[in-house]
């Protein structure tokens, strides 16, 4: 039984902060945060761009991508960020009913900015295990943005954080861009050290003091450094491998690597490991880090570049604070058209 992708859906908020102005709130120099950080720009939040209303958006391109009524998707599923328009609130609810998918139940999930590719883990396996479910919208929207301290230099690693929603509809026995295999890494020794203390039920009800407080910081350094430095991209390595082993491939069978935006060196490193060249990725420069929105934002360039077609193979990888690595393997295109001219090969 194959999962396919039907459509996927992006939505970019038309507001802007540029490198030279993150370098005069951060104090950074503007080349370092070109050169080191590679960003140009990223986009922020308006002041109606809420999560739900980013994921909304993104929602409605997915659902005309796919070609389908929202009355025929059975499942949402938010994969957005845990900042949501309101506290203590289910998201997906509220959009299965901006979007008119009148006949869906919805619930939230997270995994942080890796929510988008654990996510499509999950609706596969609904559709597999479900006879009732034959279509789930996965949809997020995202703006941690609103979390991030210019001034505090222990996070300067989040600067490049930014804002959107992103969608995607998948269909069972659908054979077009057919979901293959994925993997999910999670490592508990991050859970406390990079995190917004301040707003939530550890310091509540909330302080006068502390409202300016509500922002990620980070409680050891040196500890925190020391284990992301020497376990990111080991296990950036290790889910993309071990997605790519379940899906019957190497990592010479990849084609477009969809991967969140991070600093060069880390982008880099990453695609060094992987024996890829840097055409077959896309750098976010122009986005900075939009969540869990990188990888279907990597797509829809990769689709507009022509660098994935039909016959690719695409792996989408991404890492959450916490902390968690995910990755998935799609065959783009006709999955049968791959088989039929695999077959008249070997004949």
């Amino acid at each position: 039984m194959n999962c396919g992708i039907m459509g996927i859906g992006t939505y970019i908020p038309n507001a802007w902060m540029t490198a030279e102005e993150i370098s005069n709130k951060s104090k950074i120099p503007e080349n370092i945060i070109i050169e080191k950080f590679g960003l140009f720009k990223k986009p922020i939040p308006r002041e109606n761009d809420t999560p739900s209303y980013m994921g909304i958006k993104a929602a409605e391109k997915a659902i005309t991508d796919a070609g389908i009524s929202p009355k025929e998707i059975d499942v949402v599923i938010w994969v957005g960020g845990q900042h949501k328009d309101y506290l203590s609130w289910i998201s997906s609810i509220k959009i299965a009913n901006e979007i008119g998918a009148i006949n869906a139940c919805g619930f939230d999930m997270s995994s942080l900015c890796c929510s988008m590719v654990s996510g499509v883990e999950v609706a596969k396996s609904l559709l597999v295990t479900n006879k009732k479910y034959n279509t789930i919208l996965l949809v997020s929207g995202s703006r941690d943005v609103d979390f991030v301290d210019y001034t505090n230099p222990e996070t300067a690693f989040l600067i490049d954080v930014g804002a959107g929603g992103s969608a995607m509809v998948i269909r069972k026995n659908y054979n077009k861009n057919v979901i293959l295999g994925s993997s999910i890494k999670c490592d508990g020794t991050f859970a406390e050290s990079c995190i917004v203390e301040y707003g939530a039920a550890k310091h509540w009800p909330i302080k006068n003091e502390e409202v300016n407080k509500i922002n990620y910081g980070i409680k050891d350094v040196e500890s925190f450094k020391e284990k992301l430095g020497t376990k990111t991209i080991d296990n950036f390595e290790k889910v993309v491998k071990e997605s790519l082993k379940y899906s019957g491939m190497t990592e010479s069978d990849i084609d477009y690597l969809a991967m969140l935006h991070f600093k060069k060196s880390a982008h880099n490193n990453c695609l060094d490991r992987l024996h890829l060249n840097a055409d077959k990725t896309t750098y976010l420069s122009e986005y900075g880090h939009v969540g869990q929105n990188d990888q279907i934002l990597s797509i829809e360039l990769g689709l507009k570049s022509g660098k994935i077609k039909d016959g690719s193979n695409v792996v989408m990888v991404g890492a959450g604070l916490g902390f968690i690595w995910a990755a998935t393997v799609i065959a783009w295109g006709n999955y049968l058209n791959r088989y039929k001219q695999e077959r008249e090969n070997i004949i």
